[in-house]
């Protein structure tokens, strides 16, 4: 048996998801079949480092499997995007430690969510960007990622059908940056951890701060009163990226 850990890159918007779903269309359910071909019948579990939602994108998702064969990395990469659809890429992969597991080994992740300004939704971005037609000034919003950053309690945060225990998680970046080309925005959150669908909370409310529908600190009245139907809604799956996953090595 060979392991091996593969960045990959995919377009969510056909997908339920990550996770495999019986009859459903899932990212692990279509690298899994493509798997099973190459080992002539015999099953691969994927693992990946953290389930996307359906409609969701990744830039950098890491996926680990342990192959019942010896083939080189580059070979691997090459053999994998010959069966995927032109929706999933895989980008790089490395030959691991037999104990290398792609989920629980993660020390990190930063998510990225963009988001068109428009008053209109354009037919063209719709599926990958979410969209928020009020007025925003920046400069409240920017204000409010100060209270985002550090080790919070964000259970406010956190949609209902999770089952992680510990809501405690570190925030170690978030910004915000205009894109100079298009009437858009881009979140980025770098943390050690992210509760479901933390990101596309914290964005909602973030919005929300920045067109005066709350208070610029909000943030931290959230945290204490740890209610999430007062953080009120939730933005778009199609704005959000898994951009980066990081690892002890």
């Amino acid at each position: 048996m060979t392991t091996y850990k593969i960045t990959m890159a995919y377009d969510g918007t056909n997908y339920h998801g990550f996770a495999r779903q019986p009859h459903l269309a899932t990212i692990q359910g279509t690298v899994e079949r493509a798997l099973l071909k190459m080992s002539k019948g015999l099953p691969v579990e994927v693992v990946g480092s953290g389930r996307t939602d359906a409609g969701v994108h990744a830039l950098g998702q890491v996926i680990s499997f342990n192959y019942p064969g010896n083939i080189s990395a580059d070979k691997m990469v090459k053999a994998l995007n010959s069966l995927m659809p032109l929706d999933i890429l895989f980008k790089q992969a490395t030959i691991v430690p037999a104990d290398f597991n792609a989920r629980f080994d993660t020390v990190s992740k930063i998510y990225e969510y963009r988001v068109s300004l428009d008053y209109y939704t354009d037919p063209f971005d719709r599926l990958y960007t979410g969209h928020y037609s009020y007025s925003i000034d920046l400069d409240l919003i920017k204000i409010a990622l100060q209270d985002v950053v550090g080790v919070h309690d964000f259970t406010s945060f956190e949609a209902s059908g999770g089952v992680i225990k510990d809501k405690v998680r570190e925030i170690y970046q978030a910004e915000v940056v205009p894109l100079s080309d298009k009437h858009q925005i881009i979140f980025l959150f770098h943390g050690n951890g992210f509760l479901y669908n933390m990101v596309r909370i914290m964005v909602a409310v973030l919005l929300e701060i920045g067109s005066g529908r709350r208070a610029v600190h909000d943030f931290r009245r959230l945290y204490q009163v740890k209610d999430r139907q007062q953080a009120r809604w939730t933005a778009p799956a199609s704005g959000l990226y898994l951009k980066q996953v990081f690892y002890d090595n």
